[in-house]
């Protein structure tokens, strides 16, 4: 037995409350190092004989990885409190795994054992139960739709009219995307997340100018106010973008830094070096990356939290939205996000809190600060093996059962599954312009357990290359737009609403079928059982499916019926793919 290998944390995602009655137990342990493993628990205060008592519980393998496998069990303790410990069995020997380490012999004494202390309510990591049912559409508002030109900023182009730089505008506004709200509604969408709209000097809008302020391309407050309300109307949730890690050169706190330097009562609003504070050749003081236009706020400062979290309050009392992303969230302090969380779901207790965070985020997770963070994780697995075939099936399934592991059940249930967005090439060009691979990842995504997110346009076939190129105007000509492409993506989403198991309700399991370019998947519930097969190949593949044998299903693409054989096989032809659910 590999005991070196052998891993458990309380608390976090290894042993946390999935809701006020279970909690969930995780154990790692060394790829098909154990033959089983049982949770040995009991209340910690309950004694017979001057002796502990205890039950057993047996522990189910819940993934694997090249290296390691999952064991997990969920269980409702009868007072809420427990003590545990795991009785691990391989092929040469029984060991019993504590906090104390490891016996041969089950220990007798209760201090011996990891503790759960007490389940309090209060502490259960909960985030909106709506993010759940939601499918996400980011929006680029200066690309999205031009319905107003008479709040185009000066210079604008003819909407796509040549291909977007770091410096040019086209006039999207939100006049544009109330226009389009029944294509929104049609494909199914329930979520919009926008880029930034706050008053800001770039196309991008990053560079804030003022938090309070809508940018005069994109109209005023009342044209957002009546955005958010048609949304509303439609079922779609409104989610805005803040930049708090920084400001943009034209803020007025900035500004007054550069004329007033070291006299200027902002000066601690920044992390200035010295003075006099200057940006060229190079800024002497923190930015977001090196961009001197984009210098980094000093959110220990009270003034500056206070500012900030009166602008996280603002937006949703005024204008009832429904959710924060948090642009470059690992580069603010916990403190302030844990003030902006209080101050949020006083506001509005159901508001979605989404940091901007590419790695590991357990830190931002535990129920005080994020409810969610981009899962770009996901993201590099389904594009690394689906776009680019740059990893095997079993690379992606590795890849896959880590970002399940990653969080507790409570956070990967609202996780933001993106396949792309400003910050990256579109799916298509990633993908070598081949939309078979396209539907692939659609398909995936959108039966995978999460909140999914789409951007803009990818839907229709457009494509584009790394930031800028990846900020094309919306293409509106639906001659130019693949129908097909459209008419996939609205059905899945459609069986993600109505098909429990398809979306987040099922629970999610790789089959393995040892056969290379040939990932195979099941979503389950306790009325439900689907199947999903897909060939991630440019060669047609004979799948034998023995987990299919003798069951008759149903096709939830195509609808037909179709009963198997002991035999069970089936032909892909490729790109293709199967979502059955057995009936």
């Amino acid at each position: 037995m590999n005991k070196a290998a052998i891993y458990h944390r309380p608390k976090n995602n290894f042993a946390y409350a999935y809701d006020k009655e279970t909690l969930h137990i995780v154990l790692q342990t060394a790829k098909n190092d154990l033959q089983s493993v049982d949770l040995i628990y009991g209340d910690p205060y309950a004694w017979e004989e001057g002796r502990w008592t205890n039950q057993t519980l047996e522990m189910k393998k819940s993934g694997s990885t090249e290296i390691h496998d999952y064991w997990f069990v969920s269980i409702k303790p009868t007072y809420r409190r427990m003590r545990y410990g795991f009785q691990c069995t391989s092929s040469e020997e029984i060991a019993f795994y504590t906090e104390r380490g490891f016996y041969n012999e089950k220990p007798s004494d209760v201090g011996y054992y990891f503790n759960f202390p007490y389940l309090h309510e209060v502490d259960i990591f909960t985030a909106p139960e709506w993010v759940k049912d939601t499918v996400w559409y980011q929006i680029f508002p200066e690309r999205f739709g031009n319905g107003d030109t008479k709040t185009d900023p000066e210079g604008t182009l003819p909407w796509g009219s040549t291909a977007p730089t770091p410096t040019n505008f086209f006039g999207g506004d939100f006049q544009g995307v109330l226009d389009h709200l029944d294509y929104l509604e049609d494909l199914g969408i329930t979520g919009i997340y926008f880029t930034p709209i706050f008053k800001a000097y770039s196309n991008h809008k990053y560079d804030t100018i003022d938090y309070m302020e809508i940018d005069p391309q994109f109209g005023d407050k009342e044209t957002f106010r009546k955005l958010v309300k048609e949304c509303h109307s439609r079922g779609i949730k409104v989610m805005l973008d803040a930049v708090f890690n920084h400001s943009g050169y034209y803020f007025n706190a900035f500004q007054d830094v550069l004329k007033k330097q070291e006299k200027s009562k902002y000066k601690d609003w920044f992390h200035l070096w010295d003075f006099p504070v200057q940006t060229e050749p190079s800024p002497n003081y923190d930015t977001f990356g090196f961009f001197s236009a984009m210098p980094k706020l000093n959110t220990v400062n009270p003034e500056v939290k206070d500012y900030l979290l009166k602008v996280a309050r603002y937006w949703i009392e005024e204008f009832d939205i429904d959710g924060w992303r948090l642009d470059v969230a690992n580069e603010v302090d916990h403190s302030l996000w844990r003030e902006f969380r209080t101050v949020v779901k006083q506001a509005k207790p159901d508001v979605y809190i989404l940091g901007e965070i590419w790695h590991d985020s357990m830190p931002w997770l535990q129920g005080d600060q994020f409810d969610a963070v981009m899962n770009y994780p996901f993201t590099n697995g389904a594009i690394d093996f689906f776009a680019k075939q740059e990893i095997t099936t079993k690379e992606f399934a590795d890849s896959i059962t880590n970002v399940l592991h990653m969080y507790p059940a409570t956070v990967n249930e609202v996780s933001f599954n993106l396949l792309d967005s400003h910050d990256t090439p579109r799916i298509l060009t990633l993908a070598n312009e081949d939309k078979r691979r396209v539907r692939l990842l659609y398909l995936f995504q959108l039966s995978f357990i999460g909140t999914p997110c789409i951007y803009y346009g990818d839907e229709i076939g457009m494509a584009g290359g790394q930031d800028p190129g990846c900020r094309e105007c919306m293409v509106w000509d639906q001659d130019k737009q693949d129908q097909a492409l459209f008419a996939f993506v609205k059905q899945l989403i459609h069986l993600r609403k109505t098909v429990p198991a398809f979306g987040n309700e099922g629970e999610f399991h790789f089959i393995t079928t040892n056969q290379e370019s040939i990932v195979t998947y099941q979503k389950s519930t306790k009325e439900q059982q689907l199947i999903f097969i897909l060939n991630n190949s440019n060669e047609s593949k004979q799948v034998n499916a023995d987990f299919l044998s003798n069951k008759k299903v149903t096709n939830l693409i195509s609808r037909e019926n179709h009963t198997f054989t002991d035999q069970a096989q089936l032909e892909l032809e490729a790109y293709g793919f199967k979502c059955l659910q057995i009936l």
